[in-house]
């Protein structure tokens, strides 16, 4: 974590620990601030699309983080460093550079909607919406997707790779939604968005909390989040992450 103005000039002793990382803002929104350095090369960096980077221009890219540059409100932020995912090669097909992630809904501990979000040529390698990331529904149930949609409109094969999204299924995904769900009894709040990564050595793996995830999953899902909601609004409280998951597969089953 980089806080302070100060902190700017120490940021060469922490990148020379890593290879590959992943520098964005804590309070940042639709993607924005988030820099992708997949390799390095002496004083030299590298993004997603292979340009060079140098070091005084992520001395100023986390100088502007903390500056508010994009944060909600232009309020001073904190600037994260992440090493960066080696993603599961199962997604070779699915997505362009970047690495794909998935969100899930969860609500009061039970997980009720989820979508794979892959970068594209136009998100520039980030697996965002807002910047042309393609969005994959997923039945909560199977793992398997539904629907996939890149602006706001419906499309059955990733606009880069040409690879049809029909057969597409997510490994692990049991695992997966306990590990959603279990982020209820860590936070204690009833509406959050967790997304998740597949490494292709750890398996499913948290890359952040958004307490408040947007909406466009339930375009990629093609349904409304409000009927799902209600009827989580009337189970208990009572079962574990494992038992919770086990229900929204069982009661989302059919859609």
């Amino acid at each position: 974590m980089i806080k302070r103005q100060y902190e700017v000039n120490k940021i060469e002793s922490l990148l020379n620990q890593l290879d590959a990382f992943v520098i964005k803002p804590t309070s940042g929104s639709t993607g924005k601030g988030i820099l992708v350095i997949t390799g390095k090369q002496a004083c030299e960096f590298f993004g997603v699309d292979g340009h060079s980077i140098q070091l005084p221009d992520i001395k100023k890219h986390v100088s502007n983080i903390l500056s508010g540059l994009y944060s909600l409100g232009g309020k001073p932020d904190t600037a994260m460093v992440e090493a960066l995912v080696h993603f599961d090669p199962v997604f070779d097909r699915y997505s362009f550079q970047g690495v794909p992630d998935i969100r899930v809904i969860v609500f009061q501990g039970y997980p009720v909607m989820a979508m794979l979000r892959l970068s594209t040529k136009a998100s520039k390698g980030k697996a965002n919406l807002h910047q042309g990331a393609v969005g994959v529904g997923i039945c909560i149930a199977r793992g398997e997707s539904v629907k996939a949609v890149q602006f706001n409109k419906h499309i059955k094969k990733h606009p880069d790779t040409k690879t049809a999204f029909d057969q597409l299924m997510i490994p692990h995904w049991e695992d997966l939604l306990v590990l959603a769900a279990s982020c209820y009894e860590v936070t204690k709040l009833g509406y959050i968005g967790i997304d998740i990564v597949l490494d292709k050595t750890a398996g499913p793996q948290i890359l952040e909390l958004n307490a408040r995830p947007g909406l466009a999953i339930q375009i990629a899902n093609g349904e409304g989040l409000a009927p799902r909601l209600e009827r989580i609004e009337k189970e208990t409280k009572s079962r574990n992450a494992k038992e919770r998951a086990a229900f929204s597969q069982q009661v989302f089953a059919s859609q």
